[in-house]
């Protein structure tokens, strides 16, 4: 079920968040090892930052936002503990993307800002929720170049796990007009065990850290 904005403050308020791993996703990094990630960035749904926060220590123009002003805070203070203090990230709604001129143009759409959109675990909260589903593709459409890349890392209920976790079949039927996805594979995404989601995780292989690596999809997607 999508939450509210207020429910996203209190996992950081309270530094419950299974997905601060104080670390960027392994997936991820390996996207941009391999030279998927290119022009300028948005890291939608970006959290702790840690994405963001690679791609600007690379040279990337990269913009980190997140619907919650307490994660932006807390993204804001880990890239300045980083040492990456030109690091950016604004609080924005994900799902209406398409109504900030600087990043969509005024139509929406007319003058889309980001050559490359890098999704890590937030296309998966939209679950079941087929219209609020439906409004991200929409958003991230009116904001992403022709030709430009949505990569999308989303947990898979291909084995337990925690977390809302989809089918490869939502992202193959959540993005197709106007999109090809190039490529769909299985991958690993690593969280970490709170009391959010410690009743789930409870058969799972954890490590003495904490952290765990859990089946994922990793998906490219090419806005035609």
């Amino acid at each position: 079920m999508t939450r509210p904005a207020e429910f996203w403050n209190t996992v950081y308020d309270n530094d419950t968040a299974p997905w601060v791993i104080g670390a960027p996703q392994p997936a991820i990094v390996a996207l941009e090892r391999d030279g998927w990630i290119r022009g300028r960035v948005l890291d939608p749904g970006s959290g702790a930052g840690e994405h963001t926060i690679l791609l600007t220590r690379l040279g990337y123009d990269v913009l980190g936002i997140d619907m919650a002003p307490s994660a932006v805070a807390y993204a804001r203070a880990n890239a300045a503990e980083q040492n990456v203090p030109t690091a950016v990230f604004e609080v924005a709604d994900a799902l209406a993307l398409g109504d900030r001129p600087d990043f969509a143009g005024d139509p929406p759409g007319s003058a889309a800002a980001f050559d490359t959109i890098v999704d890590s675990a937030l296309f998966h909260v939209f679950g079941n929720e087929d219209e609020a589903r439906a409004a991200y593709v929409r958003s991230l459409r009116t904001i992403c170049k022709p030709g430009g890349v949505v990569h999308v890392l989303a947990l898979s209920d291909t084995e337990p796990g925690f977390g809302p976790r989809i089918s490869d079949s939502v992202i193959r039927d959540s993005f197709r007009d106007g999109w090809e996805i190039e490529d769909l594979r299985p991958t690993r995404y690593r969280g970490r065990i709170t009391d959010v989601v410690a009743e789930e995780a409870a058969q799972l292989d954890v490590s003495e850290s904490g952290l765990v690596d859990v089946a994922a999809w990793l998906a490219r997607i090419r806005r035609h």
